[in-house]
């Protein structure tokens, strides 16, 4: 080989290898350029949201205000004893769960149970509180009586209306039921002629 080829041959590999490393260096450096811009897109979106979000108006968390009304003060004991009417009996041991009654024909017909002497369970009850419904509360600040009768496919369970009548008006909630008294209103004959049925110990 004479001399002239064999430094062609040596310029051609040097030049070779420096075009190659030239590419690499290049494509090297478009990879990070593009990893670059993401990494930075990202960023700037991040910033973006953390700044709308700082912006917006700030919610009040929140707060269901349509609980029923409850006093500071304690709840009263059960009712206990024997609450006669001119419709008949309740009985109720003082356990805050159980009660016996004993309604007459019309009573019975009326709220749809057995008629005559049977054990059952009650609550007091509020009002329709949207979205609760109704909701067990003490019995000093109740609008409603439920009796709960029978087990199974026989279990019915009735809300009566229950507050105070006076001066030919009905009135229901805060201290309309009393340790003594526990006030049915009623429409008997169902011909919108509502009367009051006064439970008294």
């Amino acid at each position: 080989m004479n001399d002239k080829k064999f430094i062609w041959l040596v310029n051609g590999f040097w030049e070779n290898r420096f075009s190659f490393a030239k590419e690499v260096r290049m494509k090297n450096s478009r990879v990070l350029w593009t990893k670059s811009m993401r990494v930075l897109t990202v960023f700037i979106l991040l910033i973006t949201l953390v700044f709308i979000a700082g912006c917006g108006e700030k919610e009040e968390p929140f707060v269901d205000k349509n609980m029923p009304y409850e006093p500071d003060t304690p709840a009263p004991d059960p009712h206990e004893g024997v609450f006669t009417s001119e419709h008949g009996t309740m009985t109720f041991p003082g356990d805050g769960e159980s009660v016996v009654i004993d309604f007459d024909k019309d009573l019975s017909e009326y709220l749809e149970l057995p008629e005559g002497k049977q054990e059952a369970r009650y609550f007091f009850m509020t009002g329709i509180l949207p979205p609760h419904g109704k909701m067990p509360i003490r019995y000093d600040v109740a609008h409603e009586f439920q009796i709960i009768a029978g087990e199974g496919e026989n279990r019915k369970a009735v809300d009566i209306e229950i507050g105070a009548y006076k001066d030919g008006s009905f009135s229901t909630g805060t201290n309309c039921t009393t340790a003594d008294r526990i006030t049915f209103f009623v429409d008997l004959d169902k011909n919108g002629d509502w009367e009051a049925v006064d439970f008294l110990k």
